[in-house]
This record gives C-alpha cells, structure tokens and sequence, in this order.
C-alpha cells in the first residue's frame, strides 16, 4: 500500500511544469550503444544488435522482458505462463543468453528453472540491447547465444538542473492488468539523484477456449502417481488461464556526482513478485530481491590509457515456492560481479579496451523439492577488444581467457564435489562500405562456456517438468564455431537488413530423457514414478536467417517487414533440437500527422513439426505447434495541452486464434491471452 502511495505521488508530479525545464519542449537524452564499449551507433556495430528505447519502448512494455521483445527477429519467449518468460534468442536459452542489467548480470534463479521470472520490470527500464549471436567476449563464456541488456537510469552519468522524468498508468488486456510507474530525476548541477516506483496487479489470463490444446488431449500423458501413461485431462481452465495471475511492485533511489570527466555514483534498488503456476493451481511463487549497483567512469586521463571504468552490483535474491499456503522449497541467490575496463589510446590506428571481470555467487536451494545442492560460483576473466578502421570500413578482433570454479556442498542426495574449467573465446569481424547506403558485415567467433551448477550437480524430482533431473560432475566445456553476416541498406528513413548464421557445437550441453524411471517409495508404498532426464552433450548445428526493414510510402506513413527462421539439429542422435520457434513473417503499417498515431501489425508463425524425439517434458515428448496468425492494433494521441501527455490503447489478438508459443514450456496447457485492448497515459517532462 505504502509503494502504491509513493507511485501516486510521483504521477502527481507530472500534472505540473518542470521546474527548470523549458515547458513547450521534450527533449529526451540518448542512452548510447553498450554492445560495443568504444561507443559506436547500432549501424556500426559488427555484430547484430536491436535497440528498444524512447517512446517504442514505452508503447510495447509488456508482462515480462521476453514479451516486451517480442517484435525482435530471433528472439522468442520460453514462457511459463504470461507472468514468466525468459527471452531465448536464435533457439538458445538458459545460461547461454545473458540477461544483464547496466551491462552486469541480473543475478536471479530464471536460468535454473522454466517456471522462475526474470528479476527486472520492463515498467522502469529506459532501453534495452539486444545482441543477437555470441557475445562471449564482452559479457563472458557463457553469452553463446546472444545478451540482452537491460538499461535504467538509476546512477545518473550526465549533469542535470531541475527535474526531469515520467510517468505511466495503463489498464486492460488479456489479464486486465492495472500499472503505473514514475521516473523522476532531480539535479543540482554536478550532484544528481534518481528516485523510480511501479506496480503492476493482473488477473487470471482470459484465452480463446480450452487451456489445454486438442494435441495434448489426444495425446496420452506420463501420470506421475500412477507410473503410466494417461489421457490428459482439461483441468487448466476455460476461456481463463487458472492460477496465472501475478502481483508486482518495486522501486529505486540512486545518487551520482558528475565531474567534467566522468562520474560516480550507486543506487538501491528492490524488486518484489507473487505469481501463480498456471502448471499447478494450488502452487505460487513469491519473489523478493535487493540490488546495490556502483559504477564509475574517468575519461581523459591524459596518458596511454585514456579512459577507466569500474561497474559493480551485489544482488541478494530469494523465492519461495508456496503450495496450499505451505512453503514447499526455498530458493537463495546471493553474489557480487563486476568489470573493470580501460581505454587505450590508438597505437598504429588500433583503438580498444583491455579489461577485466569477476563473478562470486552463493546459490541454496532448501526444502522439500531442492533438487540441486548448494553450490558456490567463482570466475575471474580478462578479454581484450580492439577496432581498426580502415578508410570507411572496419575490422574487429578480440580474446577473452577465463577461469571458472564451479563448487557443490554436498548433502542428502548430492555429492560434494568441486569443478574448475578454463575457457578461451576468440572473435575477428569486419565491417565493408560498399557506398554511402550498402554495407556488409562479418564475425568469426569460437565459444566456449563452462557449464553451471545446476547442469554438474541436478540430483532430483524437479516439480516444473514434473521428471526426475540428473546432472553429469563429468561434464566438459560447451564448445562452439560461429559464422554471422549481414548486408544492411539505409537510405535516410528506409533501411533494410538481412542476416544469416551458422554455428556448429561440438559439445551442446541440454537436458535429454532416458528409458530409465526413478520410484519413491514412502513407508514401504509406491507413491511417486518419474522419467529421468540427464543432463548431457551432443553434436548440434544450428543455422538460421533473420530479416527486418522499414520504408516510408508517404511523408506520414511508414510500412514494416520483419521475420527469422531457425534450424536446430541433433548431429548425434538425429532429429532436432527442442522448443525451437517455427518461421514468422510480419508486416505492418505505422501512421503518424501531427497529434495523432496509429500501427497495424501482422504476424504469421507456421507450423512447427521439426519436433525432438529425445525430449520429455512431463514425461510426454515433444508436440507440434500449429501455425497461427496475430493481428495487433495500436492508436495514440498527444493531448493538447502544455504538459507532454500522450493516450493510447493498444489491442492485442484481433483474430482471437488460439496462440501457442512453439517455445513455451507450458504451451500445450497455457496459450498466450485472447483478443483484449488495453487503455493507457503517459507522459514525460
């Protein structure tokens, strides 16, 4: 209640001028490209990388981080209900994307289970980077397949007079959600604070018809008290999606002091969620995690190395896992990482960074369901990244050497046991002008990540996926062979990109089934029956294209084209890789004269039937996803008035189609939400 009070309050601040502010203009400063650290725009860039920000940010801001980046070609959201979903970028997930917050990892418990959100509220974020393919160099051997980085403004970098901020309240949707969220900056000159709050109510998820699809029904489904196999029943609900409401709240204070070569500065941030398991009506989650950040910049220093930077944060995170009001297992993340880099100047035309980062995490799983032990994580990693421009063109080389000690305490079911691995991960990438609008770009990458806890140590019924998960002490580094090229046009307003990839591992490490069950067994009787799924490494090639453009047919009227395809193959036992998204196409038209904006989106994801056959999620293999099509609509208008307001309403689902995410975990009992519009203000100062 106290937060929804703060909340209010800030939103009160945007019914009056700024102070300080010019009150008939908006300006709104330019968060720059972190996907490279010497600076670059997102066209300079070698790797591919999509930039969310501004105003298109604020309009698409969805449930979870997954869903706000939906519109991104290679990107697709591994959902577990609309109130999780973690974002798999060219058919990769867990550990091999890395979800960042300001560049440092948002240290939470998403990777190690489907059903676990991500700990960062897209209510407050100012932008988010999303890096397409590996970026092992800068963010560590673990980025095989791509980063998303998620950017706020709670330590100040610029100077500021006055105050500045926003403010947004929304309702509506498939889950009839109520939000509001305030960001406001107050500055003295070279002293700057950070003050944010948000709150987000949303009910069970209205879905066109039966939770359950027709293929489950008529598939039978492994019973895991009976050992057998059984027809599945439809008890996730109709035309309501049970047990998939979710409760948020959260804020931040930060503080920075400016000085004419840099900065420093640290903020406070805390972040709480409730959510039910649409996979289990009596179960949900409660969420809690407290964040420190610190960071620092010096440029000019005047001597070889002309720029230090220093980016800090301790996250200490818990969950518990909560059925018929009983605390059933407890999760605990508790860690400190950080980055040191310095700029050097150019030597023979040769401009980059060396730098150096560090990783100590303390993991605890307590209760009834822990399934992986309480582990320890230490890495320490030096990497290297330089550019050497060439006339209009550009090559790009770098090298990253890590150590990673990987540490399980042991207990009950586990064995103590302690694993060091050492990576080594290398890239050169070119940049080619061909003239003022047509360039093409390049990147040779090797990869290799050391693997985590969880896939060393798993000994137990994990109640997600509802097998009995094994992991391998044994395991050897996940290695990798990367190919990436695009060819890019830009004409003024039009552009156009079209990419491809190829990357080749020779030990991909994911979890597989086995013929083998495992029995408990309570006072003599039979009570439970699981499948086994070992986690293990296989040969696998994945290759895919990714296509995005926009033109303007007139001065008011903009037309859009998007689309990515994916292909997974299991080089050792045949067949494909799990979850991987079918091919979409979209298109749309965006229209916009004087106050008055509106966008027709259309996207069309076909059938799915490259399905795995060594897969088992709740003991049932892998089922095919039919196609669908999502119409979408959104209209908006700036108010006339003196403050900077803007309405809009937004609907979803048009064609009310029965929508399933090829990569969702649960998208055979919880579709995505049926046709819905949502109503919304927000402003900026």
């Amino acid at each position: 209640m106290k937060l929804k009070k703060i909340t209010c309050a800030l939103l009160f601040i945007f019914t009056y001028p700024a102070i300080g502010a010019d009150k008939g203009t908006l300006t709104i400063p330019t968060t720059a490209v972190t996907g490279n650290p010497l600076g670059v725009g997102s066209d300079q860039m070698v790797v591919p990388i999509s930039i969310l920000n501004g105003r298109e940010l604020s309009l698409k801001r969805e449930n979870t981080l997954a869903e706000t980046l939906n519109s991104i070609p290679g990107v697709s959201n591994s959902s577990f209900g609309p109130s999780v979903g973690r974002p798999m970028i060219r058919g990769m997930d867990s550990d091999r994307i890395k979800i960042l917050q300001n560049g440092i990892n948002n240290l939470d418990a998403s990777n190690l289970s489907f059903d676990h959100g991500v700990s960062i509220d897209p209510l407050i974020i100012e932008q988010i980077d999303v890096i397409r393919g590996p970026a092992t160099l800068l963010y560590g051997g673990g980025a095989v397949g791509g980063v998303v980085n998620a950017i706020d403004h709670r330590i100040p970098k610029e100077k500021l007079e006055g105050i500045t901020g926003r403010g947004e309240v929304r309702y509506g949707g498939a889950n009839l959600e109520q939000s509001n969220a305030a960001v406001v900056d107050v500055g003295t000159g070279n002293f700057v604070m950070h003050f944010d709050a948000y709150n987000r109510d949303a009910k069970n998820l209205r879905i066109p018809g039966n939770a359950v699809s027709n293929r489950k029904r008529d598939t039978p489904s492994w019973n895991t008290e009976t050992g057998a196999y059984e027809p599945y029943g439809n008890n996730h609900g109709t035309n309501r999606l049970i047990n998939s409401y979710s409760e948020s709240k959260g804020g931040a204070i930060g503080a920075s002091m400016i000085f004419d070569r840099g900065y420093a500065g640290m903020s406070y941030a805390k972040h709480q969620t409730k959510y039910g398991s649409p996979l289990e009506s009596a179960v949900s989650i409660d969420m809690d995690s407290d964040r420190f950040d610190f960071a620092s910049e010096i440029r000019d220093l005047g001597s070889f190395f002309d720029r230090a930077k220093f980016r800090a944060a301790y996250t200490d995170y818990i969950h518990k896992e909560i059925e018929n009001g009983v605390i059933n297992t407890t999760f605990k993340n508790q860690g400190v990482e950080g980055t040191f880099e310095l700029g050097h100047q150019p030597i023979l035309g040769i401009k980059g960074i060396v730098g150096a980062q560090f990783e100590n995490g303390k993991f605890q799983a307590l209760g009834a369901e822990a399934f992986v032990p309480s582990s320890k994580t230490n890495s320490q990693s030096i990497y290297l990244y330089e550019e050497l421009p060439i006339d209009k063109h550009k090559v790009t080389f770098g090298l990253r050497h890590g150590q990673h000690d990987v540490d399980s305490k042991g207990g009950g079911e586990f064995t103590a046991a302690n694993k060091n691995f050492k990576t080594n991960n290398s890239a050169i990438g070119g940049l080619y002008t061909l003239n003022s609008q047509w360039s093409l770009t390049g990147n040779l990458s090797h990869n290799e990540r050391a693997p985590s806890y969880f896939e060393l140590y798993a000994n137990g019924v994990h109640a997600a996926t509802a097998t009995y998960e094994q992991g391998q002490a044994n395991l050897k580094i996940e290695k990798s062979n990367g190919l990436d090229g695009q060819i890019r046009w830009k004409s003024g307003q039009d552009s156009l990109t079209l990419g491809a990839y190829y990357t080749k591992f020779s030990n991909y490490i994911g979890l597989r089934s086995t013929n083998v069950t495992n029995e408990t067994i309570e006072d003599g009787v039979l009570t439970e029956t699981h499948n086994i799924s070992q986690f293990s490494g296989i040969k696998a090639e994945f290759k895919g294209v990714e296509l995005e453009g926009k033109t303007m047919l007139t001065d008011y009227l903009q037309f859009n084209v998007r689309g990515d395809y994916v292909d997974a193959k299991d080089k050792t036992n045949g067949g494909y890789v799990p979850r991987i998204s079918p091919l979409k196409l979209g298109a749309g038209l965006k229209y916009e004269f004087d106050r008055f904006g509106a966008r027709l989106d259309v996207l069309h994801a076909f059938k799915q039937d490259r399905v795995a056959t060594n897969y088992n999620y709740e003991g049932n293999k892998e089922l095919i996803t039919d196609a669908y099509t999502n119409v979408s609509m959104m209209a908006t208008y700036k108010l006339p008035t003196q403050l900077n307001l803007e309405a809009f309403t937004r609907a979803n689902n048009l064609l009310n189609e029965e929508i399933r995410e090829h990569a969702s975990f649960l998208k055979d009992i919880a579709p995505m939400g049926g046709r819905s519009i949502m109503f919304g203000l927000r402003g900026e100062f």
